[in-house]
């Protein structure tokens, strides 16, 4: 994400990160855009908690850069923010676990100043297929993970201005499934959906999948796919009322 903002010119006053959790990315923000203001947002205020992003200290001797802005605890979907008030929106592997991207796509585009950025990425359809294939019992074993193409759908439906969309495929490899299992809940991606499974599983249907996994074992290693989804949009001026009349713009010339 940080290397798809060298294509793009940007110089934002207001920058937030939608789901900051620890707040990884905005080191790299901060020195990107120095001049700019940054929040972090997430609905965790024991996230919140342990994000700091201290300029260089020479920067604090001769009084240059600027602070951190503060932590914000909130929802995606409704930020507790104004509108019109942000100038970049970043939002790294969020949208997922939202039960809708749209709301959140939505608030960012009322947040955003008329020229602002939104940019994210998130998971995709083919994430964990390994695992999905190994389970193969009509049950959901993965959280729901929206279409690109359905992604950018909701961008234009939302108002946004030339989506950009791609996606790139990471396979990771786990000396067992139990590996995979420990690292899945060391993330916290326990499955939360309706259709999953509500009752235990046992032991030997847990060796029946081990077994089923094993077979797309290759040089060692038991694979895990994950679709990582890029996305930006730009919010442009209204093109319309609020009750559907059209916007027509005159501009004036010597």
């Amino acid at each position: 994400m940080q290397e798809r903002l060298d294509y793009v010119r940007l110089s934002p006053q207001r920058i937030v990160d939608l789901g900051c959790s620890r707040g990884a990315s905005l080191a790299g923000l901060q020195a990107r855009f120095p001049d700019a203001r940054l929040f972090g947002l997430d609905v965790s205020a024991d996230m919140l908690r342990p994000v700091a992003v201290e300029r260089p200290a020479w920067q604090r001797w001769l009084g240059l850069g600027k602070a951190e802005g503060p932590r914000i605890q909130g929802r995606v979907e409704q930020l507790p923010l104004a509108s019109g008030s942000v100038g970049l929106f970043w939002s790294n592997l969020l949208l997922h676990w939202l039960d809708h991207p749209l709301p959140a796509l939505r608030e960012a585009q009322r947040c955003l100043e008329v020229g602002g950025l939104l940019m994210f990425s998130t998971l995709g359809p083919d994430t964990l297929r390994e695992l999905r294939s190994a389970f193969a019992d009509g049950y959901a074993h993965t959280q729901r993970f929206t279409d690109m193409h359905d992604l950018g759908d909701m961008l234009v439906e939302c108002g946004f201005a030339d989506p950009v969309m791609d996606m790139e495929v990471i396979t990771l490899t786990y000396d067992s499934v139990d590996a995979l299992f420990a690292e899945l809940r060391a993330a916290g991606s326990g499955c939360a959906m309706k259709a999953r499974r509500h009752g235990l599983t046992g032991r030997r249907r847990l060796a029946e999948v081990r077994a089923a996994y094993e077979t797309l074992r290759c040089d060692g290693r038991l694979p895990a796919s994950f679709e990582v989804i890029y996305g930006h949009a730009w919010k442009t001026a209204p093109r319309q009322t609020a009750d559907g009349r059209a916007i027509i713009r005159f501009e004036r010339r010597p």
